[in-house]
């Protein structure tokens, strides 16, 4: 299958800059000259510059023409789901509680709502090979009509539960990661006898607005989990 001519100029200038061809501040061949090379129109260079733009390997300066950027050498990507990570795959869950709370005054500050507002609750623990590994609770923000299907609930991430009453495209989604001694209860729920510290996720997801619509929390033992982060 041959590419389009746009995805040929992508390809073959990030080539040129991860080959050192061109270097972080080079000027990046101008519209008229990638034109006469592919043979191709004004509209699908400034797509392929567009798309090296977005990906990060080149900026504009009006006027001036399009440079290669330096590399943000200490960048690095994580790619999260509460239901995988780099040890182990979550084979089974168990829904221990979907309820509809009021919040309290902390929660509700979380949640930028008020104590007087609806608030569903959403209590799992997923296991791997029968053991149980993580305990999850999730907060979302009630609204009138919001399906709850606790069959669809058991085996659903955090973005998927909060994608079905808006679109995917429009959340913005904030990670904290920190270490954590359990206390008894988390103790019960995922069978620890000993000091074992726990790897707390926590997840926010925004709306377009920029407020806040649901927030997770996942509990990870220590020995079962292990987050990477890519440069690419």
């Amino acid at each position: 299958m041959i590419n389009p001519m746009y995805i040929t100029i992508v390809e073959d200038i990030k080539q040129k800059i991860s080959s050192g061809q061109l270097k972080p501040s080079d000027a990046v061949p101008s519209e008229n000259t990638l034109c006469k090379e592919y043979g191709a129109s004004r509209m699908t260079v400034r797509k392929g510059l567009a798309i090296l733009a977005n990906d990060g390997y080149i900026y504009s300066i009006p006027g001036k023409g399009s440079f290669v950027r330096k590399p943000e050498l200490n960048k690095y990507t994580i790619y999260y789901d509460e239901m995988n990570n780099s040890i182990n795959t979550v084979d089974q869950s168990r829904l221990l509680e979907v309820n509809i709370i009021m919040p309290d005054e902390k929660l509700a500050g979380e949640l930028q709502t008020t104590i007087n507002k609806n608030v569903i609750v959403i209590r799992r623990l997923f296991y791997t090979e029968g053991k149980p590994v993580a305990y999850d609770i999730k907060y979302l923000l009630y609204t009138k009509g919001m399906p709850i299907v606790e069959k669809e609930i058991e085996k659903a991430t955090f973005p998927e539960m909060v994608s079905g009453s808006m679109s995917a495209f429009s959340l913005k989604k904030e990670l904290s990661i920190y270490a954590q001694m359990p206390d008894k209860e988390l103790k019960q729920y995922l069978n620890i006898y000993d000091e074992l510290a726990l790897l707390v996720v926590e997840q926010r997801i925004y709306n377009e607005e920029k407020k806040p619509v649901g927030l997770c929390v996942t509990y990870f033992r220590g020995d079962y989990i292990k987050l990477k982060g890519s440069s690419e």
